[in-house]
């Protein structure tokens, strides 16, 4: 199955679980996955939250940020792979001066 993300619709959300800014992101969802791409402007994060029933896997494709695992915080760049199992808090900051994009996969457990 293939995913084009560059055919899909950019939804963008204000203030994504809190965060400051707004989050822009193509997703696929079904039953089993979310799979999306993600962009976050300078200055932009997703809010602190917690996985109760999924892990979440955050690839970096290019900018410069940092996440928030279990209060300790982590540098990202293009080609890091950011992982927050189910069950740990996190949260993902644009601090740098460019967009931060993302590939993200938070499989879905029945």
């Amino acid at each position: 199955m293939l995913i084009d993300f560059h055919t899909m619709e950019t939804t963008v959300i204000p203030h994504f679980r809190g965060g400051e800014k707004e989050l822009s992101s193509e997703m696929y969802t079904d039953p089993c996955n979310k799979i999306m791409r993600g962009r976050l402007i300078p200055g932009a994060s997703i809010g602190l939250h917690t996985h109760e029933t999924s892990s979440e896997i955050i690839y970096i494709l290019s900018g410069t940020g940092k996440a928030l695992c279990d209060g300790v915080y982590e540098d990202l760049s293009a080609g890091k792979c950011h992982y927050c199992p189910k069950g740990h808090t996190h949260s993902l900051i644009n601090d740098g001066g460019e967009d931060l994009v993302f590939f993200a996969v938070v499989p879905e457990h029945a």
